[in-house]
């Protein structure tokens, strides 16, 4: 079965980005120190370029996205990404809204033919036990006669989605522990939770 990935978006402005940028080090650096309660942060510091192929089917809506390391273009993924679903909630008292994606995401042979656009993406990625938490500037360019566009993206997505739909499956279940028959719950419940702290830091310190 192709993962599926949950995960939630909010698009920010250069400055909100750099907040979070601050924000995030600082927990990632008390994360690390002796006394620090939970797991550390981890850290990785990504360069990426994604080209965007339309797909073979003409009945397919959905784009095949090749990602390269931008330095060495080496392939890391090549896939076509289905949509399973959006949730958009707004929050008119922060700073940002944010919208929670289900999407399926399939491997496919890399595409011979031309792109339609590519993005570059300066991405700053943290992890934290089930969670991703992705940073990012996206420099978009639609074609050699368009001004690129450059968005900033924080993301946060449950980074073992297999665990995520075995959890599901033995929800509720009378068979299993009551750790396993809860434990889809709980993911959940701190997967919302990482959302509401990060858009209620959006334009102010970390509570």
């Amino acid at each position: 079965m192709s993962p599926v990935k949950y995960f939630l978006k909010c698009h920010r402005t250069q400055m909100q980005h750099k907040h979070f940028n601050t924000l995030l080090n600082n927990l990632k650096m008390a994360s690390s120190q002796p006394d620090h309660l939970s797991s550390p942060l981890g850290y990785a510091h990504k360069h990426l370029v994604d080209s965007f192929y339309a797909s073979d089917n003409p009945r397919d809506k959905d784009k095949i996205r090749v990602t390269r390391d931008e330095k060495t273009g080496t392939v890391i993924a090549c896939m076509r990404k289905v949509r399973l679903g959006n949730l958009d909630i707004y929050s008119p008292k922060r700073a940002a809204d944010w919208r929670i994606s289900v999407n399926l995401e399939i491997p496919v042979p890399p595409p011979i033919g031309s792109t339609t656009h590519t993005r570059k993406k300066d991405r700053m990625s943290y992890t934290h036990e089930e969670f991703v938490i992705d940073l990012t500037q996206v420099t978009s360019n639609a074609g050699p006669n368009t001004k690129p566009e450059i968005l900033h993206e924080l993301e946060v997505e449950l980074a073992r989605p297999e665990y995520v739909l075995s959890a599901a499956t033995k929800r509720g279940d009378p068979n299993v522990s009551e750790a396993e028959r809860s434990a889809f719950d709980h993911l959940i419940h701190a997967f919302v939770n990482n959302a509401r702290i990060l858009v209620r830091n959006s334009g102010e310190g970390w509570q």
